[in-house]
């Protein structure tokens, strides 16, 4: 039985060698059918186990003529099967990659080389084998046959490290640390310095002179002017319609999408860089110094070159005690360091419907050590700043969005360190501040977009204080763009029982909203604009994007809206809750009151209901039947503390609790290693039924996976909320 397998591996080793010179002889020729191009994209995934049997295979016949292993019979039995074995598999793996190279983008001198150097581990493996039992073949050919094949290894690996990572892929750790000499701003040039080094890091591994995907080479201005396979890859002056930005700017799931899904994409200033670039006539001579002064480009490429960081501030005064600072952190206020091992303390007020002047109060043990004070969006009177006017080292200072009219900024002039104000958003009137800047030594910069001052009142303001920059707002041409914040929600709550009207709005007038209900993210041109008539009337995630003529686009906000059409007469736990997360019981699952995960506000104080040894088992009473098709359990996912979703969950229904029949399971999916937090509804449908009583169990998963290191416990199970539909 082992002789005949033995020889048909033979017959198959001969056999795939005759089709590996088959498919080299007439690789040009050959149009490799749809199915089976799987077959050669499974060449990254089986080409290791080759290596690995090889390698032992040959170390093996490197010391088989010693004295020792000569006269052992399994020795020799097994170092020859091993070796035919390593051999076939690598002929299978050449196969498969000769396919694949059939593909287009596999061009150039590196997949040359990578497919030689296969080829050649394939041809010594069988030389080794079929000539091993001749009268010459002794100690020093399979010695040198032994060498030949390590160092053949180690070149095919490198060649095909560089076909799929780069060929600064093992290096670049090192480069990394190697920082280049910063380039001086009058010399920097836009495309070697600007546009270049975002190619180099997005596109060109893919598209070199080395691997030739679309037949487009990005590594040096002649090939970028030249295009690919596709056509020119832009149009100079016309970013709307160059083949570039249409690319960059599909979705993520298209497949014509660049980079490809998996690879490192580009970020929103890169994308903007690259449009500004090509809008500007695509130039690649000229200096970013040469550009006019309002130019956006020379805007967003002069910070690439800004000069080294100042000094580190030094502070005079202690630091504050530990225990104070801890108590002063609560819900909506925090209290941290400005930086490691810095007595300087940044504070941040939060949540407007909680605020009251005694929060600034209550900072009174550290009013020595606060250098940042932050109180956007709080109704900050103008009589609040007289507590403001406290904080002596203060340098810092966010009242944008407050309800201060500039009255009281007399209070913080004796705030000799201040040198940031920002009053955006705020009512601040010409004839309160007129006067009062003057009074303020060291202030730099005052912010004041969006406040009822005009253009000629701002001017006044400048040439009243040559001292002092105003901040007064940005209009496209005239002035650098800065970036939008992101698009807020309006309404009182995300959960709704029929439809809800989506009241998303920016606080800065003129911005046109974009929104998309797929999981793409919006652009500026192909996605909706978000009106006051936009309603939902399921379960939808929605994407936000804002934008306005002359400011960057805003990052993109991701609201979700939840429909849950009906809510129990009354309800209960079978089981008692885990005794650190009660929240409120079992009205928690029907108050419409959405848990959040925010590190300042922990889950047991932030209405999440938790299981651990006990199963969430909740009975809900229906007056009258209810027709449903479906229920969610909206839980947290963290993996890092051990919160995982449900193991299963069961549906089950009927008239009364002695008549109940299961309507559906789940199993759902559990996180990877690490994997992000995630706020996520678990959905269970089912076909239409008419009950009365509804009954949800859900099992904390009993086991955690074996790559966490709380492998084999069972995990936290935590939810705030059920939809019944």
């Amino acid at each position: 039985m082992r002789n005949k397998v033995i020889g048909l591996a033979e017959r198959g080793l001969f056999a795939s060698a005759v089709f590996i010179l088959f498919l080299l002889l007439f690789e040009s020729r050959l149009e490799i059918p749809v199915w089976l191009q799987p077959v050669g994209r499974m060449h990254p995934l089986l080409l290791h186990f080759p290596l690995v049997i090889l390698l032992l295979a040959v170390g093996m016949e490197a010391f088989r003529f010693n004295k020792v292993y000569a006269t052992n019979d399994f020795y020799q039995v097994f170092s020859s099967n091993l070796l035919l074995a390593g051999a076939l598999s690598a002929a299978i793996t050449v196969i498969m990659g000769l396919l694949l190279a059939t593909e287009p983008g596999y061009t150039g001198s590196v997949v040359q080389w990578h497919k030689w150097a296969g080829v050649s581990v394939f041809l010594v493996a069988c030389f080794i084998y079929w000539f091993r039992t001749k009268p010459w073949y002794n100690r020093a050919i399979a010695q040198t046959g032994a060498a030949c094949m390590g160092l053949i290894l180690i070149g095919a690996g490198h060649y095909g490290s560089v076909i799929t990572h780069g060929a600064d892929f093992i290096t670049e750790p090192i480069i990394k640390t190697q920082r280049a000499a910063p380039v001086d701003f009058q010399q920097a040039m836009v495309f070697n310095d600007v546009i270049k080094p975002i190619f180099e890091q997005k596109c060109t591994t893919c598209h070199n002179p080395d691997k030739l995907k679309g037949e487009l080479n990005l590594t040096n201005a002649e090939a970028i002017r030249q295009g690919g396979k596709s056509g020119k890859l832009f149009v100079p002056g016309k970013p709307d319609v160059s083949l570039l930005l249409r690319r960059i700017h599909l979705s993520t799931t298209e497949k014509k999408h660049m980079p490809p899904s998996g690879r490192a994409q580009l970020t929103t200033a890169e994308i903007r860089l690259l449009s500004l670039w090509v809008k500007g006539s695509a130039a690649f001579d000229k200096r970013v110094a040469d550009l006019p002064v309002t130019d956006s480009l020379r805007f967003m490429a002069a910070a690439m070159f800004k000069p080294a960081e100042a000094a580190k501030p030094e502070f005079t005064f202690d630091a504050a005690d530990d225990e104070t600072v801890k108590k002063l952190n609560t819900d909506y206020r925090t209290v941290a360091a400005l930086a490691r091992e810095s007595p300087a303390l940044a504070v941040n007020l939060y949540n407007k419907a909680a605020y009251s002047p005694n929060q600034l109060r209550e900072l009174s043990p550290v009013k020595t050590q606060v250098v940042s004070l932050n109180l956007t969006k709080l109704p900050v009177k103008d009589a609040d700043l007289s507590l403001v006017g406290q904080f002596e080292n203060i340098q810092k200072l966010d009242l944008n969005f407050t309800d201060i009219t500039g009255k009281g900024l007399k209070e913080l002039v004796p705030l000799k360190h201040l040198e940031s104000l920002t009053l955006s958003g705020t009512k601040v009137a010409y004839t309160d501040v007129r006067d009062q800047f003057r009074a303020f030594k060291n202030l730099k910069t005052v912010t004041l977009w969006e406040t009822p001052l005009t253009d000629t009142e701002i001017s006044q303001l400048k040439k009243a204080n040559p001292k002092i920059t105003f901040i007064a707002g940005f209009d496209g041409d005239k002035s650098a763009p800065i970036k939008l914040n992101p698009p807020q929600v309006r309404n009182s709550s995300v959960i709704f029982s029929q439809q809800l009207p989506l009241k998303i709005i920016h606080p800065i007038r003129g911005v046109e909203l974009r929104y998309t209900t797929d999981g793409s993210v919006p652009d500026s041109i192909h996605s909706a604009i978000l009106t006051s008539q936009k309603m939902v009337d399921q379960s939808t995630s929605v994407n936000v994007k804002a934008y306005k003529p002359g400011w960057f686009s805003s990052d993109v906000a991701t609201f979700t809206f939840y429909k849950s059409a009906y809510k129990p007469d009354s309800v209960r736990l079978l089981l008692p809750l885990n005794p650190v997360h009660q929240a409120a019981g079992a009205h928690t699952f029907f108050d419409r009151k959405l848990g959040t995960f925010n590190a300042n506000s922990p889950a047991w104080a932030n209405n999440w209901a938790g299981f651990r040894k006990n199963d969430m088992v909740l009975v809900s009473l229906f007056d009258k039947p209810v027709s449903l098709s479906s229920v969610a359990l909206r839980v947290m996912i963290e993996e890092e503390t051990s919160i995982f979703p449900p193991g299963t969950i069961e549906i089950w229904g009927g008239e009364n609790e002695g008549n109940l029949r299961k309507l559906t399971t789940l199993t759902p999916d559990m996180p990877v290693k690490k994997s992000p937090h995630e706020l996520k509804a678990l959905v269970t449908s089912f076909s239409p039924q008419s009950v009365s009583c509804l009954k949800i169990i859900a099992r904390p998963l009993k086991e955690i996976p074996a790559w966490h290191p709380n492998k084999g416990k069972q995990a936290l199970l935590l939810v705030d909320e059920v939809f019944i539909n």
